[in-house]
């Protein structure tokens, strides 16, 4: 059993993240999933961006903190696309933690990373925000500075495939994903 905190895109709280939740509870994780908007979730990317420009990126990043407060140092760190980057960022200031788990987006810095320290990214093959060059580059660095990466790329499938509710959904892609994740889980 594992606690993770679950953070989510820049769509916001939708049902798709609180069902991913729901799915690593029942395998027997504390899941916990802050909002780190305070407002409704929205449908379309251009929503989300225009939420994030107006909340900040530095308010999201301190209550992405604030919900971290009080659980364990081990806590595995994970998200969905902007999520995987509050991630990866607020891994600085979690030097313990037990797992890095990236959905539909890079994080983190090599400078951040400790040896050894289990990765897991699932990401499109392409993807729009994440070309395929900057992916390769970014493996390499976190390989280089020490980290037990594994990196799954799903050819064809959209940005934010995990979730059924978006154009992007592929539903072969997301149950692999989620096969792979809960293996990620287990072994931590």
């Amino acid at each position: 059993m594992r606690h993770v905190v679950l953070f989510h895109s820049v769509y916001g709280l939708r049902p798709a993240v609180l069902a991913a939740a729901d799915r690593l509870r029942a395998a027997g994780h504390r899941v916990h999933v802050p909002d780190l908007y305070g407002l409704p979730g929205v449908d379309t990317v251009e929503e989300g961006f225009a939420l994030l420009n107006r909340i900040g990126q530095q308010d999201v990043l301190d209550r992405a903190r604030a919900a971290l407060d009080g659980l364990p140092p081990e806590t595995v760190l994970a998200g969905f696309s902007m999520g995987a980057g509050v991630a990866g960022a607020l891994l600085a200031d979690r030097p313990d933690t037990a797992g890095l788990l990236l959905l539909h987006g890079t994080g983190a810095c090599p400078d951040t990373v400790r040896r050894g320290l289990p990765i897991q990214l699932h990401l499109a093959d392409p993807d729009a925000y994440d070309p395929p060059e900057e992916v390769d580059q970014w493996q390499r660095e976190m390989t280089a500075a020490g980290a037990d990466l594994a990196v799954y790329r799903y050819p064809g499938a959209g940005h934010l495939f995990t979730d059924p509710t978006v154009a992007d959904h592929d539903p072969i892609a997301a149950e692999l994903t989620w096969d792979r994740v809960l293996a990620f889980l287990t072994d931590r």
